[in-house]
């Protein structure tokens, strides 16, 4: 599972050639190949060790990144890595996998032009992180949090939801975080925030050739402080079909440049809307209790599961619960059916979302103290690890009883 305070950034396009010693080593690789920050990358992995890797490159090119297990004998393999080093082109690193933490060892590795060195026991996402940090550059040092928000079912409150998450994010948790409104035709963003930018997403996406992170500081709309939307145009003066890969560069110079990222996916199961919820950090599926929802949601995460294998499963968030006179499955039920328990369940309130939403404000800005909004606060705790407990207020008793205990003692 993946560290809820430290995202993993993708790994950049780099061929990588691994050479493994044990079975074990092998299979954690193997592992590696279809975690979903490797997608761009190139990897193949043999066995034999440093010596089959000195072998192989006698009369061939080397890839960006040389992976080598070695277990034996210390001499041996820096032998044999002074050997490689002959043989490889500028630019490529070499990471080692060993067995034992071997300071001294780390040190020699290091001075002879190592990049890095692995001990095991490790995991996919450990190798991943590895890797990632190994070809992270200066410039982009920050590697934000990017979280997926979809709904189960088109009119359910996914958008409300995202958009009061990214609040709460920015204004209770004192986080900067950025909207990203991907429903190009219908997007709410604009409304929800009483906004109304003449530039957005759409310009980003269909000027993928010169975008960077100044053009998309341009592109922002901002709320607050610490909360801008990157609104859609909302409008159908042309169609937006756009390619499986249109939002790629988008998010990564998003991941760049802010530290949380709410995707407001619309319901559709589109090459874009498959891969912006594979590549997020967190995905959040908000769904109602009825059969169609039930269905979706459990589609949903059975097709996530296998390209998101080293990740946290998606959050379900249950919305529009209780609403008058409308037959329910129960939460329980519904829990079972899916495999997953929701992480909250918001009540059927039309009074409060509707007041938020003809106002184009969030459900904390129109009541501070209520249920829903501790829930939003919750949730968004839960998804940065700051799950502290609330500070209660003091009795004015305290200050005596301290200075007591203080005598005591």
């Amino acid at each position: 599972m993946n560290d809820v305070s430290t995202p993993i950034a993708p790994v950049p396009r780099i061929s990588i050639q691994a050479f493994c010693e044990q079975s074990d080593t092998h299979g954690i690789l193997s592992n590696v190949l279809g975690d979903r920050r490797m997608a761009k990358a190139h990897m193949k992995i043999h066995m034999g060790g440093a010596a089959a890797a000195v072998e192989a490159y006698r009369d061939a090119p080397t890839p960006n990144l040389i992976i080598i297990e070695s277990s034996g004998d210390k001499q041996l393999l820096i032998e044999q890595l002074d050997m490689l080093a002959e043989m490889c082109d500028p630019g490529t690193k070499v990471v080692v996998i060993g067995r034992v933490n071997d300071i001294l060892l780390y040190r020699e590795l290091i001075a002879r032009g190592v990049s890095e060195y692995l001990v095991h026991p490790f995991t996919a996402p450990m190798f991943v992180r590895a890797v990632s940090e190994l070809y992270g550059t200066e410039a982009n040092k920050l590697v934000g949090r990017v979280i997926a928000v979809t709904g189960a079912k088109g009119g359910i409150g996914a958008s409300t939801i995202a958009h009061n998450l990214a609040w709460t994010l920015s204004r209770t948790l004192d986080q900067p975080a950025v909207i990203v409104d991907m429903d190009l035709p219908f997007g709410t963003a604009g409304l929800d925030f009483n906004q109304d930018p003449a530039q957005g997403i759409a310009d980003a996406v269909f000027a993928n050739d010169r975008l960077d992170a100044n053009y998309i500081e341009r592109l922002l709309s901002r709320c607050s402080d610490k909360l801008s939307i990157m609104a859609a145009p909302a409008t159908l003066e042309r169609l937006y079909d756009v390619g499986e890969d249109a939002y790629d560069n988008l998010i990564d110079l998003m991941r760049g440049s802010a530290p949380i990222v709410v995707l407001d996916v619309p319901h559709c199961w589109t090459g874009w809307a498959r891969r912006s919820l594979i590549a997020a950090d967190d995905v959040i599926l908000v769904a109602a209790p009825d059969l169609a929802n039930l269905r979706n949601a459990k589609n949903i995460l059975d097709a996530l599961k296998p390209a998101r294998a080293n990740d946290s499963r998606p959050r379900v968030v249950m919305n529009g619960v209780g609403m008058l006179k409308r037959p329910e499955i129960s939460i329980a039920d519904f829990s079972r059916a899916i495999e997953c328990d929701p992480v909250a369940v918001i009540s059927h309130d039309a009074k409060l979302f509707g007041t938020a939403s003809n106002n184009g404000q969030m459900i904390g800005e129109i009541d501070a103290a209520n249920k829903v909004t501790e829930t939003f606060v919750d949730l968004a705790r839960g998804l940065t690890g700051r799950t502290e407990l609330r500070k209660t207020k003091k009795s004015i008793l305290e200050p005596l009883l301290a200075k007591l205990g203080r005598k005591t003692a």
